[in-house]
């Protein structure tokens, strides 16, 4: 009889396997740390913040150079007013001229000529400027009237003969009126101021109340009839527009 109660209280039982209780989670497998990438990461951040600094440093690496803000002339020098200041890369293999080196070069003269908007090279200017084939100067002395108000260097003028019928010497009448009429002509139609004094920050003065001592720059087969009428004191410049190849 025990054997048998015995064998129906466990037939009662469930044969379903017990379940984990709500709680209870499996197991995760531990994660994978991976050092290397960790490593190229860092590396990457130092690498561009370096690229970044070095980039900054370039970018604020310049130098204040010379810059003509006008043509200048073979054998001119420059003044205040014909320069401006530039900021360029700095580059060790470039000659530039510095804007502290603009006292010096005020004493230089071009050896070429340089144009509006050129970056002054050392090379660009020495000693003695020279004087372009084919041309010539000529140094004249004007009283008021005979020159234009405002005359500037780099200015283009025409030369004239001016004399009076008086002044032309004796004679009848015709050959006065012949003297006066070939007198008054042109003797250079087309000449380049390369000096006048008196300019803002040249520190030149007029030769006198009257006098303007000018140098004109002249087609070299014209000199000699302008220097021969500006040592009679008959010159007279009209200034006129500029014309190429002066």
């Amino acid at each position: 009889m025990k054997i048998q109660e015995r064998t129906g209280a466990g037939a009662g039982r469930s044969a379903v396997p017990a379940q984990p209780s709500v709680g209870d989670r499996l197991p995760t497998p531990p994660r994978e740390r991976k050092p290397a990438l960790a490593a190229l990461a860092v590396l990457l951040i130092l690498v561009g913040a370096l690229g970044a600094t070095m980039l900054v440093l370039q970018v604020g690496d310049r130098v204040e150079v010379i810059k003509v803000t006008r043509d200048i002339q073979e054998g001119e020098s420059v003044t205040g007013d014909d320069v401006t200041s530039a900021l360029v890369a700095a580059d060790d293999s470039i000659n530039y001229v510095k804007w502290e080196q603009l006292s010096a070069l005020k004493n230089l003269k071009a050896r070429t000529t340089i144009y509006k908007d050129t970056i002054v090279m050392g090379q660009m200017f020495g000693e003695e400027g020279g004087v372009a084939a084919g041309k010539a100067t000529v140094g004249l002395s004007l009283k008021a009237g005979q020159y234009p108000t405002g005359l500037q260097r780099g200015d283009t003028v025409a030369a004239y003969r001016v004399t009076s019928a008086a002044g032309s010497g004796s004679g009848n009448s015709n050959s006065g009126s012949s003297s006066s009429a070939s007198g008054n002509s042109v003797i250079v139609d087309s000449a380049r101021v390369a000096y006048v004094p008196g300019s803002k920050d040249s520190g030149d003065e007029l030769v006198s109340s009257t006098n303007l001592a000018v140098t004109l720059t002249v087609d070299s087969d014209k000199a000699a009839d302008l220097a021969q009428a500006a040592s009679n004191s008959e010159v007279a410049l009209v200034r006129v527009s500029g014309k190429s190849g002066n």
